[in-house]
């Protein structure tokens, strides 16, 4: 009689570690011819010297794809773009700021980071009177930085601002440092006035960083809501002239560092 057949491939692994595929046929027989079935294969599986749990499958767990590996070409054409994080966000003013010195080009931050993470753009002085040729290196919110250029050439920066908030300086001042903090750093300084275009621009001259003087601009803000929490103070320290730090009115208003410049050429 002839019985219709039914194949199953079940992955097996073999004593050499190799794998294999068991073809299992199972008839629609009468269950005496069955069983001889069974017995026969079992017996061909352990001529193969194939080891096999009887009446037990088990499949292994799906494994994860490996990560893709970067071809020669991508690496040799600097396309890459860079995902560890800085290891050392160091600033020294009027020399570097990490990896970026006062001879930095362009084609080096693509070597440095990848040309993935340049965005090249056009800013404009506070007052909205020059432009400069810029590239933000997008190295996510805590450590970005951006390139003003001297010139449309791109191979000298003149200083390096929106820093994130990794960057600092060897004395700790970086983006957020309060200003209870900064007077810790500084001694007494004087500073401008909010709300116009060089607002909260700190004096470094006549301070304990006066070395820093032409190298490094520091910019303070209040907390968003200041000026409505704190109407009478907000407006006692607005406009274009100076104020000393020590003046009661900035204490209620959440005053912080906002805006780091580092000047190199």
């Amino acid at each position: 009689m002839t019985y219709p057949v039914r194949r199953y491939f079940y992955p097996i692994s073999g004593n050499a570690g190799h794998m294999g595929s068991l073809l299992l046929a199972v008839f629609k027989a009468p269950q005496p011819t069955r069983g001889v079935a069974i017995a026969s294969l079992l017996f061909l599986v352990s001529c193969s010297k194939v080891d096999l749990e009887v009446f037990q499958v088990t499949s292994s767990p799906t494994q994860p794809a490996s990560p893709a590996v970067p071809s020669v070409q991508q690496i040799n054409d600097r396309s890459l773009v860079q995902t560890i994080p800085l290891s050392e966000t160091l600033v020294i003013p009027g020399e570097r700021v990490g990896p970026v010195t006062r001879n930095t080009s362009r084609e080096e931050l693509s070597k440095m980071f990848g040309t993935a993470r340049l965005h090249d753009r056009t800013l404009s002085d506070p007052e909205g009177m020059d432009t400069y040729p810029a590239t933000t290196v997008d190295l996510g919110s805590k450590q970005s930085f951006t390139v003003i250029w001297k010139d449309a050439t791109q191979t000298r920066p003149a200083y390096v601002r929106d820093l994130g908030s990794d960057w600092q300086t060897p004395e700790g001042i970086s983006i957020g440092t309060s200003f209870a903090d900064l007077r810790k750093q500084l001694g007494e300084f004087q500073l401008y006035g909010l709300d116009w275009d060089y607002g909260g621009s700190v004096t470094l001259l006549g301070t304990k960083l006066s070395q820093y003087y032409g190298k490094l601009t520091l910019q303070v803000k209040a907390d968003p809501n200041a000026a409505k929490k704190f109407p009478k103070d907000y407006r006692a320290v607005i406009g274009d002239r100076r104020f000393s730090s020590t003046n009661p009115h900035w204490k209620r208003l959440g005053m912080h560092i906002a805006e780091i410049t580092v000047v190199l050429n």
